[in-house]
């Protein structure tokens, strides 16, 4: 046991200061840690700002914003850990963290592939079935329970069964490869996947059919459901062009990243009718304001980046967390370890 000379921040999880199960997280590392706090920053905070606001955390459990890069660890000389509370790392500079002696880790996959994927699936149902829309003119009166007429029909029923829907995946990894498997199985629908760091074969095995291109997934798909890690690569892989050569009356679901998808193509493939329903997760540019012009949109769901939000999933992601800041400060092995620097800092 030691001697508690640590110190905690939870950087931009305020909101999980009440959670029911927070103390789960906060009760046991109260043994190692004098110190636990709650931190929020603006997301465009400087690297200058954000050191000097997180001075004398030795951990820092971190969100998707800001952005942690080399001034940040060369000028901040207290933190020992950064851990992602998530799968993305896009906002963390692995490589100047392992040069200047800290660590980085992250969530397990495993631990949110099945919150991912259920909730994924959950998008593509609700678009596809026009659930949303329904419920609204139910509840406004426009449409009354089980009185139906032909602007009912024309209104609400869905495009096609998803047993006869063709579903793209982008990105076969961790999460893409279960919602293909969810939808083969479960659902009995063709799948299409895109990944060019995937062997063909994997995805043959799992049922799905590889395609050579983004743009052919879109040309051929219903459905395109977007799983891909955010990098230099992906960022707005979605644009005009690819867009303007999907097959018409596309459904578009994201649960990776917002800015995989350029907002503004976007918005121009839903005006033209190109693309007939999205449903989203994540937002570019997120948080987003209310005046944001996706909201506008009758035929967009934008949920709060909420997919792993099931307390199964995050009592998991919790005890992957401690057990990171405990293997951390007993010297063991760190489970998905992104950074391990040569020459760790110095302990207190």
């Amino acid at each position: 046991m030691c001697s508690k000379l640590y110190s905690l921040a939870m950087v931009n999880y305020d909101f999980l200061k009440d959670y029911i199960y927070i103390s789960d997280l906060i009760g046991y590392l109260k043994r190692y840690c004098d110190r636990i706090d709650f931190i929020t920053v603006p997301k465009e905070i400087s690297e200058e700002e954000l050191a000097k606001v997180l001075q004398g955390y030795h951990f820092l459990i971190v969100s998707t914003y800001p952005r942690y890069g080399r001034k940040f660890f060369e000028l901040n000389k207290d933190v020992l850990l950064v851990f992602r509370f998530g799968l993305g790392y896009d906002n963390v500079d692995i490589k100047a963290a392992e040069e200047l002696g800290v660590a980085v880790a992250r969530i397990p996959p495993y631990v949110e592939r099945e919150a991912v994927a259920e909730h994924t699936v959950a998008l593509i149902l609700t678009s596809l079935r026009r659930i949303t829309k329904a419920d609204k003119l139910v509840k406004i009166g426009k449409i009354r329970v089980a009185v139906y007429d032909t602007k009912f029909i024309n209104e609400l029923a869905g495009p096609k069964d998803l047993s006869e829907a063709v579903v793209g995946i982008m990105g076969f990894g961790n999460i893409g490869s279960r919602v293909a498997e969810i939808l083969i199985k479960g659902f009995n629908s063709k799948v299409l996947a895109y990944d060019p760091y995937v062997p063909k074969e994997k995805m043959l095995q799992m049922g799905s059919e590889p395609v050579n291109s983004l743009t052919e997934l879109f040309e051929r798909s219903d459905i395109v459901s977007i799983h891909a890690p955010l990098t230099k690569e992906t960022y707005h892989a979605v644009n005009k062009e690819i867009l303007s050569k999907a097959k018409r009356g596309l459904i578009i679901v994201n649960t990776a990243r917002g800015e995989i998808i350029d907002t503004e193509a976007l918005i121009w493939a839903l005006k033209e009718g190109i693309v007939d329903f999205v449903a989203l997760d994540v937002v570019e540019g997120e948080p987003i304001p209310p005046d944001h012009p996706l909201l506008k949109f009758d035929n967009v769901i934008v949920a709060p980046h909420m997919a792993v939000f099931t307390h199964t999933t995050l009592r998991k992601m919790f005890k992957a967390a401690v057990n990171a800041i405990v293997n951390y400060i007993e010297g063991k092995s760190i489970e998905e370890q992104l950074a391990t620097p040569k020459t760790p800092r110095l302990r207190p």
